[in-house]
């Protein structure tokens, strides 16, 4: 199951009890926090998410609102005595940044922390169950959305079926991965016969800050569920343009045009308390948009 829990979906400032950017992906047990603004931690604890489970945490840019609440993460990791590695990917002058607010402070950690920069546009984790790729947005600075690809999983087996052709149990497991059955009078069971095709693994693209930019469609394109960033109404189109950021109909054009399952929309403007056009105007373009809601968790 991929899933995606919101701790955060407003833009720089914090307003209206909303807050900065913050989300966290779940695939097969394996928990990525996707951004850590301000205040991260607190929503995790409030929405009863396991820091624990978490090992991976992807920064798309450094603006304040997507990091300032890191380095309070990392040092409650220490001061909990967490012992797994952690692993942050990011664009490279984070890790100087966590580095010197950890010796200003002489804070030894517990656990390993890797840092790995992102420099271009590709895998960047490559699992047996699961991927996760990064691409460019059109942003004021270096900035990545992140793609989380369930792979395919293996064939299902039919047990009747491999009965009936008087398929040994021990041979079971290599029909799930598409072999086929050679009997001892050389004929051939073919896989398709006693096994059904696995559905496709699903995929979650997190397209970050970004102003209205079809360059990122063929890294989402067909994808079951986005999330994009509205920080404007329609109405302050040049306003978006000028700040690289993007609008409610720009958002649903972006997801029309690649084709996607599902539309989140979030990182609204402080200058909004009612977020009820943002849906409106979305979903006149691309009809199965939400808004993304502090803690609620949309299954893809």
């Amino acid at each position: 199951m991929l899933a995606v829990t919101i701790l955060g979906n407003n833009s720089a400032v914090p307003a209206f009890d909303r807050h900065p950017t913050s989300q966290v992906v779940t695939t097969d047990g394996t928990s990525f926090l996707v951004d850590c603004g301000e205040g991260t931690q607190i929503q995790m604890i409030h929405y009863k998410i396991r820091r624990s489970k978490i090992s991976h945490i992807f920064i798309s840019h450094l603006h304040g609102d997507h990091y300032f609440g890191l380095i309070g993460l990392i040092n409650s990791f220490g001061l909990l005595n967490r012992l797994q590695d952690l692993h942050i990917f990011a664009p490279s002058p984070l890790q100087h940044l966590i580095e010197l607010q950890l010796k200003v402070a002489d804070t030894v950690l517990p656990f390993n922390l890797h840092f790995h920069t992102i420099r271009n546009e590709g895998v960047l984790l490559d699992e047996e169950k699961y991927s996760v790729t990064c691409f460019h947005t059109n942003h004021r600075i270096e900035c990545y959305g992140f793609a989380f690809i369930e792979k395919k999983k293996p064939r299902r087996l039919l047990p009747e079926k491999a009965r009936e052709f008087e398929i040994p149990s021990h041979f079971y497991d290599r029909l799930t991965h598409g072999e086929d059955y050679i009997k001892k009078d050389g004929s051939v069971v073919k896989n398709e016969w006693v096994t059904l095709e696995a559905a496709k693994g699903k995929v979650y693209a997190f397209c970050a800050d970004t102003k209205y930019d079809e360059s990122i469609i063929p890294h989402i394109d067909g994808a079951d569920m986005i999330y994009h960033e509205t920080t404007y109404l329609n109405n302050l189109a040049e306003r978006a343009a000028a700040r690289f950021h993007s609008t409610s109909g720009q958002a649903a054009l972006i997801a029309q045009k690649a084709n996607v399952k599902k539309l989140l929309i979030g990182h609204f403007s402080s200058k909004y308390e009612s977020l009820d056009e943002f849906e409106k105007e979305a979903k006149a373009v691309f009809e199965n948009t939400e808004l993304a809601l502090e803690g609620v968790t949309y299954r893809v």
